[in-house]
């Protein structure tokens, strides 16, 4: 069965990685179509009038992977380089990470391809109702519910909330997760996977037997994600020598002060031009001499080209697919390169998803003490069960963490059966 529909570099990766974990796990071929191919996908055109009084058409799509262990999650991103394919492929990792770490949902993933930083504010909520309108007869509390991602935030989603609740006539909280607390969001939500990313980090330490004072840290991608994640280091007593957004890097060896970049942050809206730092390429960051490296942007960047000359001791994959199957290949050799895949490494923020939701249904509230610990404890299960499985089979640890995953879905379906 060709996915000609979802065709891209980043689906293609999701499907080869896949092919390969079903082919070790000897998963029978009929069953295999099943398993990948998402069960719906929506593409609308969302057109909104401009600022200033023209009208502009933007594309937008929701995909939702499977929907055998409840209904589906999965964030909405607004990037200039969404696509169907991309989409899809974020679905099934979404799948993959909810059955790993046992939350009762299949993965979903949504996008409009658009540059929101282009954008006006108004422009932004015009364009996110519409968007929701054109999803309301495929998301709901019990059908699918979206979450933050690249280019959304709290705002975002509140008005995806406003917008679902005005068609069904009252409040519905749980349409969506990530929103502000005073709508019936989740205390620690919006650190929750740099927190978890942060935790897994710790643990990974604790299994090599490294010191995390005075260890070093570089970070791909200092937005929510590895932000959260570098001050949670921090706290830990690692040095975080380089950071990296959209416009570029900075880097310095002996460690960068998170309060004074945080505040030129807020100001710049970016880590260049930081006074305590030189600049450095993206390209470059990846390959300093470090202990941890997290990449925590987009798709795709530890390649065939680079995986051979990186120079970290824990690679904490926070963002989505960071590692093509051809750097795996690479880095599977390398025993000096623990690996943290992204469908456990970055699971904090579906994990905490899901707490929000299950307290939006009840309409009672947990403390944030409660929430971190509760998600520190299925991290801390996913993570043993992930590192044991990789150790029982002799096998990489992104191959553990997918092979769970993808089992406990297979299994659902087996039991489940086909209809008619």
């Amino acid at each position: 069965m060709q996915p000609y529909l979802y065709d891209s570099p980043t689906f293609r990766m999701a499907c080869q990685q896949f092919d390969m974990v079903a082919e070790f796990m000897n998963i029978p071929e009929m069953a295999r179509n099943r398993l990948k191919m998402p069960k719906r996908a929506l593409a609308v055109s969302v057109p909104i009038r401009m600022d200033n009084g023209s009208t502009q058409v933007f594309m937008g799509y929701r995909v939702q992977h499977h929907l055998t262990l409840g209904p589906t999650k999965g964030g909405i991103r607004f990037h200039p380089e969404v696509t169907i394919g991309e989409v899809a492929a974020l679905a099934m990792w979404m799948s993959w990470k909810c059955a790993l770490v046992g939350l009762p949902y299949g993965g979903a993933k949504g996008g409009v391809t658009c540059d929101p930083k282009s954008l006006s504010l108004s422009e932004l909520e015009r364009l996110t109702r519409r968007y929701t309108q054109e999803l309301i007869p495929v998301i709901g509390p019990q059908v699918d519910i979206p979450a933050p991602d690249v280019g959304t935030n709290e705002q975002v989603m509140a008005w995806i909330m406003d917008t679902y609740s005005l068609q069904i006539g009252h409040a519905v909280p749980g349409v969506v997760t990530g929103k502000p607390v005073l709508l019936g969001g989740s205390l620690g939500r919006r650190e929750a996977t740099g927190r978890g990313l942060a935790y897994l980090v710790s643990r990974t330490m604790d299994t090599l037997g490294m010191q995390a004072e005075g260890a070093t840290a570089v970070i791909q991608g200092y937005g929510n994600v590895g932000s959260v994640a570098a001050i949670s280091m921090a706290k830990q007593g690692i040095k975080i020598i380089a950071v990296s957004d959209a416009f570029g890097g900075i880097y310095n060896p002996k460690g960068l002060d998170l309060n004074k970049l945080n505040d030129h942050v807020a100001v710049s809206r970016s880590v260049v031009g930081f006074s305590e730092a030189e600049p450095i390429t993206n390209e470059q960051l990846l390959l300093l001499p470090c202990d941890i490296l997290v990449p925590a942007a987009l798709e795709r960047q530890i390649t065939e080209g680079n995986a051979a000359k990186l120079n970290c001791r824990i690679l904490a994959e926070g963002a989505n697919g960071p590692t093509t199957p051809e750097a795996d290949a690479i880095l599977a050799q390398r025993s000096d390169i623990f690996v943290i895949p992204d469908i456990l490494c970055n699971s904090g923020g579906v994990i905490v998803s899901y707490f929000e939701w299950v307290q939006d249904l009840q309409s009672f509230f947990w403390s944030e003490g409660e929430v971190l610990d509760k998600l520190f404890r299925l991290l801390e299960q996913a993570y043993m069960q992930t590192l044991n499985h990789a150790r029982k089979h002799q096998i990489s640890m992104r191959f553990a963490a997918l092979s769970l995953g993808i089992k406990r879905v297979y299994d659902a379906k087996v039991v489940r059966g086909l209809y008619p």
